[in-house]
């Protein structure tokens, strides 16, 4: 993205690459495959690799032999389904409200053009795509072949929401591994399994191929309803699962920031949040995800029988985290690290093993990182950066900062270790360092140690606002002096954590 200068003199040099000590040579292929892998709603640490509770056996050796990128953001969300902002920027290549605007002008009976999928086509490329879609354009449209083509989400049945309340409300009640509620059941197979058995169907034809592919392989899962079979659910007993420590019996601001008590996403627990309704709510999230590691594994097991492997670059990632119980929120609209964040990974021929990536970028960085893979010039409307640069190590630093907002509720930009996010209708204000506080505890807005840091956020935040066209008031022309309003203050008199 282009930035104003100026941001890049308020950075300091604490941005890191860690790299393994052997790597194999740069990234350069002529026309690799390109295998996409994307996951919904996971957050960025629900990898065993990362030392997570959740068990990721594929996607843990899918990272030992690539790179992954621990700083991949989501830049936020128009609207409370975040999916759809989420895949409508990476789909088109433009930033928040850029995407927002060409969202919003695309009319039934209109195909889009420019869009990802299409731009490999024009490199040479067979598109496929199966599973999840949720961007307004037409799949079949965009894509040369389409398969199981998903909406937004499997369908939620009243059941599945305000659960569980204790253990009798679950012993009686909804289970993930029950096929009466529909949802990931419909249709009488698991959705992950449908999307698997699809992908390893394309993979078997493209191994008498020549024409190179580019797959866009969309889970829903781990999407509520969180239904797995109930064996993988029994990997995760209860009394084993950790309740995370910034977890609350309910966020001071949810209603301030646009996440209240009625947001969908927000009513799938109880209130006041319970850490037995945590725990129920992050065991089936752990079971989903390795439920559908394990078809991840079924792929990948049917790209190396197709002898594609060789040349096939892999990407992972997933469309933004969630927060399960984290800052009493169970949703993703919040610019909390667990939601705003997902798992990034880079695999394949020409890519370095065992290595990670500090550097923040974001998620939708794949899509012109394909862009260079496959030889195509990136157009100049694309808003992001290939990661290429970052993985063959001729960049230190992505983007000066990074950006992020949810509708006109809230606001928050990342300047190196520090983070600030703003709630305008609250006038409230977070600072935090994600060095020393990565579950983002510790307020520091209030502490005038921090004045020169929050100055500097606040200009960050104020530029960024000005380079992706978001029109926000968020107070005066100079809030360098601000440290939060009374909804901060009450927020540090709570002493939640």
């Amino acid at each position: 993205m282009r930035f104003i200068l100026s941001i890049a003199s308020l950075c300091v040099s604490l941005s890191s690459v860690s790299i393994a000590t052997e790597q194999p040579p740069a990234v350069s292929l002529s026309k690799p495959n390109i295998l996409f892998i994307f996951s919904d709603d996971q957050c960025h640490e629900a990898l065993s690799r990362f030392g997570s509770q959740v068990q990721t056996p594929n996607l843990d050796r899918l990272a030992e032999q690539g790179t992954v990128f621990r700083a991949a953001y989501n830049p936020g969300a128009w609207g409370a389904a975040v999916c759809a902002s989420s895949r409508t920027m990476l789909n088109t290549g433009r930033s928040l409200w850029r995407a927002h605007a060409l969202h919003n002008s695309w009319n039934k009976d209109d195909q889009p053009e420019g869009l990802w999928s299409q731009l490999m086509a024009d490199a040479g490329y067979h598109t496929y795509m199966a599973g999840k879609w949720h961007v307004k354009a037409d799949a079949p449209a965009v894509f040369q072949t389409t398969v199981n083509v998903r909406g937004g989400m499997p369908k939620q049945t009243k059941a599945g929401y305000n659960r569980p309340k204790d253990a009798a409300d679950y012993a009686n009640g909804w289970k993930p591994w029950d096929p009466q509620h529909g949802g990931f059941w419909e249709g009488g197979k698991h959705w992950s399994e449908v999307l698997a058995d699809d992908g390893i169907a394309f993979l078997q034809e493209a191994a008498g191929q020549d024409e190179p592919f580019f797959m866009y392989l969309a889970f829903n899962a781990p999407h509520d309803p969180r239904q797995a079979p109930k064996q993988y659910v029994d990997q995760y007993p209860l009394e084993s699962i950790e309740v995370p420590v910034n977890t609350l019996p309910e966020y001071p601001y949810n209603k301030q920031m646009g996440s209240p008590r009625g947001l969908r996403d927000e009513r799938l627990a109880p209130f006041p949040r319970t850490d037995y309704s945590v725990k129920v709510n992050l065991q089936e999230y752990y079971a989903i995800i390795t439920h559908m590691d394990a078809q991840i594994g079924r792929i990948l097991e049917a790209l190396e029988a197709s002898g594609k492997a060789d040349n096939t670059v892999i990407l992972f990632t997933a469309d933004h985290g969630l927060a399960v119980g984290q800052h009493g929120l169970m949703g993703k609209q919040n610019m909390f690290e667990h939601s705003m964040r997902a798992p990034l990974i880079l695999s394949g021929p020409g890519i370095p093993q065992a290595k990670e990536i500090t550097t923040p970028v974001y998620l939708q960085d794949v899509m012109p990182t394909t862009l260079e893979l496959a030889g195509r010039e990136i157009p100049a409307e694309v808003d992001f950066k290939s990661l290429l640069p970052l993985v063959r190590g001729e960049r230190i630093i992505q983007y000066p900062a990074i950006y992020g907002a949810y509708r006109d509720k809230q606001r928050m930009v990342r300047l190196d270790r520090y983070k600030l996010i703003h709630y305008p209708t609250a006038d409230a204000t977070l600072l935090f360092d994600l060095q020393e506080d990565p579950h983002e505890m510790q307020n520091l807005a209030d502490n005038p140690e921090y004045a020169e840091t929050l100055r500097k956020c606040w200009a960050a935040l104020q530029e960024l606002q000005a380079e992706f066209d978001d029109t926000l008031e968020i107070g005066t022309e100079d809030r360098s002096q601000v440290t939060g309003g009374r909804g901060h203050t009450r927020f540090a008199q709570l002493k939640l954590f």
